[in-house]
């Protein structure tokens, strides 16, 4: 019988530079932390900078010496996008992993600075944005990867080039509207890797999900009403938010990952269990969506990749 992978498979990351963006919480916070725990110089990339402080104070108590520090990201702005990847690079000389983790789920209609539809804006466009700003660096880096965390939701998504900010609006609106997200974030990912082998990188993209973990995207005042009904039950219903990083962090380090992989829960549907290697929808595997998307994403962000 194979053994569950666990955070006891890390290896040792001293000397490697490890971004984790929404690392103040949830499965950021944790992936965070098992990076700093094996020596990675761990920035997490936090829109608050209070609670990003207050995660790195959580992190130091658990971990006295953990190289853990924080940076402010906002990815509903394209502007902090970018002066984040400015400043990066100004203090950096390598980036080994770069986790694109934060998120929102399900919020209400909304739009980012740059005004984009928020789930679409935040979940992808500004991680596609990230990742090409910092781009150049990875590619340097031997052996870097390039971490998207989609979701079981990304199943409902539908890319509809015609109406892709949701402007005509619908009843089912914030369910379409963050499984599109999550369908971006595969097709970026399966497509960034096909670009990367093109130019004969050795940098890799993988992506992961976390299955139904007990994170602050769930049970907020603005979810669906169901989502704050059952959150009472959740430790019965959903895994922890530590049980939840494993997929992203074997993406990150597991030496036998491989580019274009996708790691999820084991459990039944997904929900819950140990990181394995999962599947997709037909739709993450597009070819001509996933093109067409990163055509439109270099668009809408002004970011070209090299």
């Amino acid at each position: 019988m194979t053994q569950n992978w666990t955070t006891t498979n890390i290896p040792d990351l001293t000397s490697k530079v490890v971004i984790v963006t929404g690392g103040n919480s949830g499965v950021g916070y944790e992936a965070a932390k098992e990076f700093a725990r094996k020596g990675a110089q761990t920035i997490l990339a936090c829109r608050s900078m209070q609670k990003g402080l207050a995660a790195v104070d959580l992190i130091r108590k658990e971990i006295p010496d953990a190289p853990a520090e924080i940076m402010q990201l906002n990815l509903a702005s394209l502007a902090s996008v970018r002066s984040f990847a400015k400043t990066f690079k100004s203090n950096f000389d390598r980036l080994d992993i770069l986790v694109n983790n934060a998120g929102i789920m399900w919020l209400p209609d909304g739009k980012t600075e740059d005004g984009f539809e928020r789930h679409f804006g935040t979940n992808h466009l500004g991680h596609f944005a990230l990742t090409g700003l910092l781009i150049d660096l990875i590619q340097k880096t031997p052996q870097a990867r390039v971490v998207t965390v989609s979701s079981i939701g990304h199943r409902s998504g539908v890319m509809d080039f015609d109406d892709l900010m949701f402007e005509r609006g619908n009843d089912n609106q914030r369910q379409e509207v963050y499984g599109r997200s999550k369908l971006a974030n595969l097709l970026f990912t399966y497509e960034l890797q096909r670009r990367l082998e093109t130019v004969n990188s050795n940098a890799v993209a993988v992506a992961s999900h976390p299955g139904m973990s007990n994170t602050n995207l769930l049970g907020k005042p603005e979810s669906p009403w169901f989502f704050r009904l059952v959150m009472p039950l959740a430790g019965i219903m959903i895994q922890s938010a530590a049980m939840g990083a494993l997929p992203t962090l074997r993406a990150a380090v597991d030496p036998d990952a491989k580019g274009g992989q996708y790691y999820g829960p084991d459990g039944k549907n997904e929900v819950r269990g140990y990181p394995v290697i999962v599947t997709s929808s037909d739709a993450s595997h597009d070819l001509e969506d996933a093109r067409k998307l990163w055509d439109v994403s270099e668009q809408l962000t002004g970011v070209k990749y090299p």
